[in-house]
């Protein structure tokens, strides 16, 4: 539900769209009370709405906001799981067992995120760093990390870190 205390929306209610002079009808949240499957469904058809979407057309945010989990997964696009693959604009995703609360999600997808205009990463925390690290190393590498796949086509990718999060970073030159 939008109140539980594991809702992502909750949280980004609570410190930023609540304090933000946003109409509520510009808000829209991913219904994750549904059953999943139609909860993707749901939202999948509400960016097609909102963006007025033809068949085949992504939608093109002016902003995505994400963070990335010490497993390198981001926007609950987590290694090896089938959701990192999907090319529908919505998925839901189950989650790999070590993750806690072990309940799956519904999340934009690969496509979805790189069709956006700004991707901004924000982390801190050295508990972040070797994660950033290989998502940065995973730009050249051949099997990059979720977070590392995620690669504006027509887009600006911008990362804001602390000095803990981008301690395992190679000096700027």
């Amino acid at each position: 539900s939008p109140d539980d205390p594991h809702s992502n929306y909750r949280l980004a209610r609570e410190a930023l769209l609540d304090h933000a002079p946003i109409p509520t009808a510009h808000i829209f949240r991913m219904r994750g009370e549904l059953p999943g499957p139609e909860a993707a469904a749901d939202y999948a058809e509400t960016l097609h709405q909102v963006f007025a979407l033809s068949p085949g057309d992504l939608p093109r945010f002016d902003l995505i906001l994400l963070g990335i989990g010490t497993d390198g997964h981001t926007a609950s696009l987590f290694p090896t799981m089938p959701a990192l693959e999907a090319e529908a604009l919505v998925a839901y995703s189950a989650v790999p067992s070590y993750v806690n609360p072990n309940v799956a999600r519904i999340t934009l997808t690969l496509p979805t995120l790189n069709a956006a205009a700004h991707v901004l990463f924000q982390m801190t925390g050295a508990g972040k760093a070797p994660a950033v690290r290989d998502a940065l190393a995973g730009h050249a590498a051949a099997d990059p990390s979720p977070a590392g796949r995620v690669r504006p086509t027509n887009g600006v990718l911008a990362w804001l870190l602390d000095a803990d999060a981008a301690s395992l970073l190679p000096p700027a030159r």
